[in-house]
């Protein structure tokens, strides 16, 4: 099969152009050529940007994804990461699962304040002595390339 031009890859793996360009800076994926003015990838690169897009919506920085290649471009996916961010993303569920079920019974509860509802005061309670967690606020971001998306506000430089 012959190198796909940067449109054509954008097109199938259903991202901007630009996020290829960064993606390319970051060193996670890398052109054949070029034709004319126009980056050149192997066909491979989508198989790339699938596992690449999958990292990141398991919330791994592209920091934590780069490390997921090997030198070769090869996948070399460690899999006590894996087992970490799945623990991760089963704590997170507990406590979006709390959360959802607090909201529903603030939207339902027939107490005329929600203050005067004992359910919603050990909410409240559980809330403040950090029992609930309340979702970490990113750092602002870095202005990127456009559709890059964005880094976590962890060790990784925005």
């Amino acid at each position: 099969m012959t190198d796909l031009d940067i449109a054509e890859v954008a097109r199938r793996a259903g991202v901007p152009a630009s996020t290829l360009r960064y993606y390319e800076e970051r060193g996670l994926i890398a052109a054949t050529g070029r034709r004319g003015l126009r980056r050149q990838y192997d066909p491979g690169v989508l198989e790339r940007l699938a596992l690449i897009a999958m990292g990141r919506t398991a919330g791994f920085s592209l920091d934590e994804i780069a490390r997921m290649f090997a030198p070769d471009g090869r996948p070399r996916i460690d899999r006590q990461m894996l087992a970490t961010k799945a623990e991760e993303l089963d704590r997170r569920i507990r406590e979006l699962g709390v959360l959802r079920d607090s909201l529903r019974h603030a939207a339902a509860c027939p107490a005329p304040s929600h203050m005067e509802c004992p359910t919603f005061r050990r909410l409240l309670e559980a809330a403040a002595s950090g029992a609930v967690a309340v979702p970490r606020r990113r750092a602002p971001r870095r202005r990127e390339a456009s559709g890059a998306g964005e880094e976590r506000a962890s060790s990784d430089p925005a």
